[in-house]
């Protein structure tokens, strides 16, 4: 059965293509393996989607760190509503698209000073973690001569079972305690700060539908209470996101349809109603270029070792570690992985695709059911356009960088 994202991609006389370009003749272009391709025309399809199913008044924001492929995000600058960024090189780039800078919004903990100089001086909106933080931006902005704009982020007091990785309830480097919120926007308005208003990003690579949504309305039900505390009015709320693509062959993908439905009953019943002014944020990553990438490598050598099949390949886990199962997995699983010129040929008999590294977690797939394979055949890992080289141990044994390309 043919994974659906491997059915996103075109055919050209049976091998993969990617943005229309046969793979062999993509492999030419390129120069080398391994690389990772992104399809400009499926990250379009996909903002089309959600902008069929999403309420008009919900602004999608990009998450850059998911993929920040200057060209990537150059394409993605007129398609969204605005970039969530979480460095300040993820910033410059940002700013290099030539969007807006009151359409950035800088998050993550940790921030140092000169980024939060950086911020200010640039003009975009500081999603505040701590209280020390926020009073960082409004120092900046004092030197600088400017008053900062700021949302807080809430860390907030619960948690949803089966709705993806958490990154908000509990114990949290991530944002302020919601029961401290009321008192540390108290003490942020002696500041001269303009206070936006809040943030909640809790969830991420959530596929449950019914999960998520309930974690939205938990989200939605708790920004509205805080609102109350926020000294001028509210304009801005980051409702969340962390929609989830179907990685391994038993993910079912995530209903958009019922989530959308979710959200736009949330917009027009409770958020309009209250803070009618506010810009209402839907912060996703990898839901946008997730599905539009694949990593191609080369095999360089084949052998058999009592009973199994294996195919080194040029490329690995230094690029790719999420297929290596290093981002998170509790037991390693199979992305789908695929002979780039032979995509759908029967397959002969199982192998496992293994890397260059010397470690026996360099694996890209294991007992994969391919057909004949042998060295110089190109080998196409699904599901590499987030959280790919910009996530590895790209380092690890000084091999070459893989080149990116955007088609």
């Amino acid at each position: 059965m043919t994974h659906p994202t491997v059915a996103l991609f075109g055919r050209s006389d049976g091998a993969l293509s990617v943005g229309g370009i046969h793979v062999r003749r993509l492999t030419e272009r390129v120069g080398s393996t391994p690389y990772f391709a992104y399809d400009r025309g499926l990250i379009s399809r996909r903002i089309q989607l959600l902008r069929a199913v999403l309420p008009s008044e919900v602004a999608i924001s990009y998450a850059v760190k998911a993929n920040p492929m200057p060209a990537v995000i150059q394409h993605l600058a007129g398609l969204v509503d605005g970039f969530d960024v979480a460095s300040g090189a993820e910033l410059r780039a940002a700013l290099d698209t030539g969007i807006s800078p009151q359409r950035i919004t800088f998050a993550g903990p940790g921030k140092t000073n000169s980024e939060l100089r950086q911020g200010v001086a640039a003009g975009i909106t500081h999603i505040a973690e701590s209280e020390r933080e926020a009073a960082a931006v409004a120092e900046a902005g004092r030197q600088q001569g400017v008053r900062p704009t700021v949302a807080l982020r809430v860390n907030p007091d619960f948690k949803v079972r089966r709705a993806g990785s958490s990154l908000g309830g509990g114990p949290q480097h991530f944002g302020v305690d919601a029961e401290d919120v009321p008192a540390v926007l108290h003490r942020l308005t002696r500041m001269h700060l303009d206070i936006a208003g809040l943030h909640i990003f809790n969830v991420s690579q959530a596929l449950q539908a019914e999960s998520l949504i309930e974690v939205l309305r938990r989200n939605v039900d708790l920004l509205l209470r805080l609102a109350q505390h926020v000294p001028d009015p509210v304009r801005f709320l980051n409702i969340g996101g962390g929609f989830g693509i179907p990685y391994f062959s038993t993910d079912e993908p995530l209903d958009l349809v019922a989530v959308a439905g979710a959200i736009a009953d949330l917009v027009e019943r409770t958020i309009h109603p209250n803070h009618p002014e506010a810009r209402i944020v839907l912060e996703l990553g990898r839901y946008l270029v997730g599905e539009c990438g694949v990593y191609v490598t080369r095999i360089v050598d084949r052998k058999q070792s009592r009973g199994r099949t294996f195919l080194i390949v040029d490329g690995g886990m230094h690029h790719q570690l999420a297929a290596s199962g290093g981002l998170g997995q509790f037991f390693r699983r199979n992305f789908p992985i695929v002979m780039a010129e032979r995509v759908d040929e029967p397959s002969a008999s199982p192998a496992t695709v293994v890397g260059a590294l010397c470690t026996p977690l360099d694996v890209l797939g294991e007992e994969v059911p391919l057909p004949d394979a042998d060295v110089g055949d190109l080998i196409a890992v699904f599901q590499a356009g987030a959280y790919g080289l910009t996530a590895s141990p790209a380092g690890f044994l000084s091999h070459p960088l893989p080149i990116e390309i955007l088609v």
